[in-house]
């Protein structure tokens, strides 16, 4: 079942304690961190995740970018990140999909829900992206723990030829 995560950006900056922290400095650099952040947790989730941003207060037609496999919606001027995930959420429901929302909003999750999407909140995204995290960096680190030595990696009949030459038993056969 394809899943599909639609993330409220501004909601996430604000409830995000670094976030917004950063925000304070630069609501750029917030952003970018967090596009970061929701591109190192598809890669490793899999799954289709789209952050919408709003932008209904800026002139122009709103965009769509794609970073990495994460896509980054800005909304048009007069149009709401809520509005954009309402019709998000309404036109990828269907059979074989699983709709999630990630937002602190209620009147947005309840809308949401209403559309057929699951609701996750801000902070419970925050938490499920540092626990995917912790599993990635102990799966590295497994990783590096198992750097093999070639005689680790050998065969066992490679293993018991090299130990017939090193003996010279094959030499000595010859």
């Amino acid at each position: 079942m394809e899943e599909i995560l639609i993330i409220d950006g501004y909601n996430c900056i604000h409830l995000w304690p670094h976030l917004n922290e950063l925000k304070d400095e630069s609501l750029e650099e917030a952003r970018n961190v967090l596009i970061e952040e929701l591109a190192d947790y598809q890669a490793s989730r899999g799954i289709r995740v789209i952050l919408v941003f709003d932008a209904h207060l800026q002139a122009g037609p709103g965009s769509h970018e794609v970073r990495g496999n994460l896509e980054v919606m800005y909304t048009a001027y007069g149009e709401t990140a809520d509005q954009r995930i309402e019709r998000l959420a309404r036109s990828l429901a269907s059979l074989g999909r699983l709709i999630y929302v990630a937002t602190s909003d209620y009147t947005e999750q309840r809308v949401a829900f209403g559309q057929g999407a699951l609701r996750i909140s801000a902070r419970e995204l925050y938490q499920e992206i540092q626990q995917t995290r912790e599993q990635v960096r102990q799966t590295m680190a497994a990783i590096r723990r198992r750097t093999a030595t070639l005689g680790q990696r050998l065969s066992k009949d490679v293993e018991e030829q090299l130990e017939r030459w090193r003996r010279g038993k094959d030499l000595e056969e010859s």
